[in-house]
């Protein structure tokens, strides 16, 4: 009996120039996840038929980059790390573009489809205590904070879910590179702030955080922890390539938690949070969330599907959420 080979994919040669031009935003994670991307690409160049420096990174400043002292939400709402590099996809200037996943739009500007979906990190937020505060163990994690405690964050999800715990809370802005907002806290600043666990980990900072949240008591953002790459739709050669790295999984929980935003239909201001993770049976459990800024409203909701049904699992919680939901939480 002849023994089963598995053959090396092939994708068509690209026809257009090299290097390949990755297109990213200049925070120090979003290029350490174009390194990771990169780094992904170039273990496949040898049966491809690319040089090891075939890919070179170009450094692009979008809109919320450029403006730190407002919430996000006063400067336009949805796709303001986006924006300018989706420009450059469709000018040519780039060949594909490399997203933390959580700061895409849900739906794309027509001619760019999302076209891969890297491995996810640890979905988690993380908490960040000044340094005079600790956490005891075997406490509740909230319990830490003191009273009327002043929190530095941008992020509506965050503030309402933490306001609905612990309504005493002051909410500040603090935005920033994760470096910023770290320093913030950690100086005293603000008695904590919170971040994702995932660009933590990434950056070599998770020896700071003081308690990584259950998704259960903090639910993320919808595809936190998930590097999405696009590319412009025409291009099918670059797209042949990129499914080869793929992640299966990530691409189930990206399916799910995108569909339940895209049914919400919220605005930068509306608070959603959106978890999937794959059961040990191989079914896909969803945890949805929506809420008012001001924590006084908060529902919060979980259905599990076949794993191959993850876009209409996504619609069908986001579709109740905004059924059972007020009315103006949904408003710009």
């Amino acid at each position: 009996m002849d023994q089963e080979t598995t053959a090396t994919p092939k994708v068509a040669p690209h026809t257009g120039r090299l290097p390949l031009r990755v297109g990213t935003r200049g925070s120090p994670l979003a290029r350490k996840q174009t390194e990771m991307f990169l780094a992904a690409l170039r273990e496949i160049c040898p049966a491809l038929g690319y040089a090891p420096d075939a890919f070179a990174a170009e450094i692009i400043s979008t809109t919320g980059d450029q403006v730190l002292d407002r919430p996000l939400a006063d400067l336009g709402g949805k796709g303001l790390f986006a924006k300018e590099i989706h420009e450059a996809l469709l000018d040519k200037r780039i060949d594909f573009a490399v997203h933390s996943l959580k700061d895409l739009e849900t739906t794309l500007p027509a001619g760019i489809i999302l076209a891969c979906t890297m491995k996810r990190e640890d979905a988690r937020d993380a908490l960040i205590l000044s340094d005079e505060y600790k956490i005891e163990d075997g406490a509740e994690i909230w319990s830490a904070l003191p009273a009327n405690a002043r929190i530095g964050t941008s992020s509506v999800r965050r503030q309402a879910q933490l306001l609905h715990a612990r309504p005493d809370l002051k909410m500040e802005l603090l935005r920033g590179n994760v470096r910023t907002r770290l320093d913030a806290a950690r100086t005293g600043k603000f008695d904590a702030t919170l971040l994702a666990l995932a660009g933590l980990r990434r950056l070599g900072f998770e020896s700071e955080v003081s308690a990584a949240i259950d998704p259960e008591a903090m639910v993320p953002s919808a595809c936190q922890g998930i590097v999405g790459i696009t590319v412009r739709a025409e291009d099918a050669a670059l797209g042949h390539l990129l499914a080869m790295i793929e992640d299966k999984e990530a691409k189930a929980v990206a399916t799910a938690e995108r569909a339940l935003l895209a049914a919400l239909d919220g605005s930068c201001r509306t608070p959603i949070g959106g978890y999937a993770r794959l059961l040990p049976d191989g079914t896909l459990h969803l945890t949805g969330l929506t809420a008012r800024a001001d924590g006084s409203f908060l529902l919060k909701r979980s259905e599990t599907a076949d794993a191959a049904d993850a876009e209409r699992l996504g619609q069908e919680l986001g579709a109740s959420l905004r059924r059972d939901s007020p009315s103006d939480i949904f408003l710009d």
